[in-house]
């Protein structure tokens, strides 16, 4: 099969993968945000004049290139801690970042066959590209890993339309954006149409950074109005080698116990939060580390929340649970969430009678089984809604949270499985936006980090560096503030498919009356 008839000759290749370049360089931990708003103008390009079939070629390629670069890590991580070897690892990479590059393929093939039915990009781009973002994200298990919109999580003014249209907000503009960049240097519209686009497109961007001046002001003074609480956020570094060991279980509780008895000014009992699985034993145990945690909080006369293993028994049946304790400064154990949506092949193995040589990637404790719902633990009159690991980077889990009354939302992770790639950055990345969309404040500990504080427009008001061993001491504040992306989730995805079947549906009318 020729190159030519596949759409593969060696300008398309070039222009195609200089796309996937400025995607991959538009994420954490090697890019600016800033490319971004450029990325998709060469992938579109490469569009023109080629069959549906074609553009789902051009778009597989641009999505591969492009995922292959994003999820590096996830060879990393199987290979040190799945004990697989690195053509297997490599291999289950390789599936995954097909199948994300699917989207990439199905959005190349709609835009072409939408233009053939005189839709221009300009009108079908950005609800398309938010639909396949929306599916990816939900469908299965959800993979929503960076999204476009993420790719902004340090351009503060912009993000902070996402507590009205949520992350997918952000990415439809972000692709309005590069087609009329596209339309502008290739495509062959008329000098009014192209300065119609450039009108739009200049009041779309004023609009949304008066926005995110106006809302940003507004946000902090109701944050400057309510009283602050001290945090302290515990990063013991502990080595994922010895994390599990029986034998390293009380230095581990050293390390968080001398981090630990720094705590801020006492104007009020605050908050000292240790990561997801640091207590690497089952606290529901009582022994004499059980105690020693027990102790700090009333030495401390702090709330204490850590993650740690639990099990339950039912039925005469044993599960096991990644868990969030909560003690209060008497040293009471008031409250526990267990993780709702665990991590495929990480924290369980789905169809495992069909795949029983797959094995765990998670230490310890064997297969997790999940928790309830997403339900806020209460610490006194304050509900907290805790997010674990993965959940972090799920918008609904904190929309339930906000509209659960959760006036703090906390993530609790162990990022040391990523090691030095570009993952923990990522992962903190799509974190903010969870601050964004709810107006809340977000206290993230990590193991080895990235551990942080956020603030309810977005800002990283502080964080750690990663693989130190470090407690950072600020200050949160619990809200109240409504979002219309809380009440009403994403909405905004299902009036973008609305509008684009709409769209179509008019196009093939016109055409039938001809």
């Amino acid at each position: 099969m020729q190159l030519s008839y596949l759409a593969l000759h060696r300008k398309t290749i070039a222009v195609a993968a200089l796309s996937s370049l400025l995607l991959f360089l538009s994420f954490p931990k090697y890019g600016t945000g800033l490319f971004a708003w450029i990325a998709l103008i060469p992938f579109l390009y490469t569009l023109r004049e080629k069959t549906v079939y074609q553009g789902a070629v051009i778009g597989f390629f641009v999505g591969m290139l492009f995922h292959v670069g994003l999820i590096y890590w996830i060879v990393y991580v199987i290979v040190v801690y799945g004990n697989l070897p690195y053509y297997a690892a490599i291999f289950l990479m390789l599936l995954l970042a097909a199948y994300l590059s699917i989207y990439f393929a199905l959005f190349a093939a709609g835009l072409i066959h939408l233009k053939n039915k005189s839709i221009p990009f300009i009108i079908s781009a950005p609800p398309l590209w938010i639909i396949l973002e929306f599916v990816k994200s939900n469908l299965f298990t959800g993979f929503p890993w960076e999204n476009l919109a993420y790719s902004q999580y340090l351009n503060h003014h912009v993000i902070q339309i996402a507590d009205l249209a949520g992350g997918y907000g952000i990415s439809f503009v972000i692709v309005l954006v590069n087609v009329i960049g596209y339309d502008l240097f290739f495509d062959r519209i008329t000098k009014k149409k192209i300065a119609l686009e450039i009108a739009l497109g200049i009041a779309l961007i004023s609009s949304i950074y008066s926005y995110g001046v106006l809302r940003g002001m507004q946000i902090d003074m109701a944050v400057a109005k309510a009283p602050s609480i001290p945090v302290t956020l515990v990063q013991g570094n502990i080595d994922q080698s010895l994390k599990w060991n029986d034998h390293y279980q009380k230095e581990t509780i050293d390390i968080y116990q001398k981090l630990s008895l720094a705590p801020p000014e006492k104007t009020s009992p605050g908050m000292i939060i240790w990561p997801e699985t640091a207590v690497p034993f089952y606290f529901q145990n009582v022994d004499d580390l059980h105690r020693r945690i027990v102790s700090l909080a009333v030495q401390t006369e702090n709330w204490i929340l850590f993650g740690s293993p639990s099990y339950a028994a039912e039925e005469g049946k044993l599960s096991f649970l990644n868990t969030a304790f909560l003690l209060s400064p008497h040293g009471n154990m008031v409250a526990q969430y267990n993780k709702v949506h665990l991590v495929p092949y990480g924290e369980y193995v789905p169809l495992r009678r069909f795949f029983p040589f797959i094995g765990k990637m998670a230490a310890g404790v064997g297969d997790f089984q999940a928790g309830e719902g997403f339900i806020p633990i209460k610490a006194g009159e304050w509900k907290i809604g805790v997010l674990i690991c993965y959940e972090g980077i799920l918008s609904e889990a904190g929309r339930i949270y906000k509209n659960e009354g959760a006036g703090l939302l906390v993530n609790i992770t162990n990022d040391a499985w990523f090691g030095r790639t570009s993952a923990p950055y990522q992962h903190l990345s799509m974190t903010v936006f969870r601050a964004v969309e709810n107006r809340l404040f977000l206290a993230r500990a990590a193991n080895t980090g990235i551990s942080a504080i956020i603030d309810p427009t977005g800002k990283i008001l502080m964080k750690s560096s990663i693989f130190e061993r470090t407690a950072i001491q600020g200050h949160i504040k619990y809200l109240n503030l409504p979002t219309l992306y809380a009440k009403y989730g994403d909405i905004f995805v299902y009036v973008c498919f609305i509008l684009l079947i709409s769209i179509y549906l008019m196009s093939e009318k016109r055409r039938i009356t001809k």
